[in-house]
């Protein structure tokens, strides 16, 4: 079994580095195998439900043979039926043993305008897209959430 606390962070890695994001991007690979099982086998939708929390819903929006595109979300419950919060894009490389926060459909275009798009900006914005992809992860882990063998 994969263990995130045995990845190694190459000791030339700044915080915030090009190389630091790429150890956790592989956390988030080893964190959400925990959660999925086999991310290859993915197809359809899936939901974990766990008593006294929203329910976790990983959708499979394109599955190739190095790459996989998920939607993950909970949802929730509001005055105007259920909202999905985060809605995070995901995109699995399984040959690298990647997952990257590719997308938050809660992070508008507007907030990206606002910051420039300047590459270091950028780098930003994936660390603090896939920080809060892991720390969810864990969160979720610890929630008891897991993926059941069959799709909804």
């Amino acid at each position: 079994m994969l263990n995130d606390a045995l990845t190694q962070v190459s000791w030339r890695a700044r915080p915030r580095s090009f190389v630091a994001l790429m150890s956790l991007y592989e956390s988030n690979y080893i964190r959400f195998g925990s959660l999925a099982g086999e991310l290859r086998a993915l197809k359809g939708a899936y939901r974990s439900h766990i008593e006294g929390d929203c329910d976790l819903l990983l959708t499979v929006i394109e599955q190739c043979a190095y790459t996989s595109i998920l939607d993950l979300t909970y949802e929730l419950p509001a005055a105007r039926g259920l909202v999905r919060c985060p809605d995070l894009r995901l995109r699995v490389y399984h040959d690298a043993r990647l997952v990257e926060a590719d997308h938050c459909a809660q992070w508008t275009a507007e907030a990206a305008v606002k910051v420039g798009a300047c590459a270091e900006r950028e780098l930003h914005q994936r660390w603090l897209r896939n920080m809060m992809l892991n720390k969810w992860l864990e969160y979720c882990a610890d929630r008891g959430h897991r993926f059941a063998g069959v799709a909804v």
